[in-house]
């Protein structure tokens, strides 16, 4: 770009893009530990709540849409409820 402000925007969207990936990678790793079996059910109570608290806070922060954040807690709180029920 040969405009002053597109070139501000270009370096703006790469840092934002890196800001928001970073977040992404950090909320897969919680999400997915959450969905590892555990065998004490204090422990899994604790990822959930650990995986709810980071998906807020990726949606507070723009990097996921809300909408998207209200369906995964969700989905995990389902499967969650469905884990302390069988035992």
């Amino acid at each position: 770009p040969n405009i002053k402000s597109q070139k501000d925007r270009v370096a703006q969207s790469k840092k934002e893009a890196a800001h928001n990936k970073a977040i992404k990678s950090n909320l897969k790793t919680v999400v997915k530990k959450q969905t590892l079996p555990s065998t004490a059910m204090p422990e899994q109570g604790r990822r959930h709540q650990a995986a709810v608290s980071a998906l807020d806070a990726a949606k507070n922060k723009g990097a996921i849409h809300k909408n998207t954040a209200a369906r995964k807690i969700s989905r995990m709180a389902k499967r969650n409820n469905k884990a302390a029920a069988a035992e």
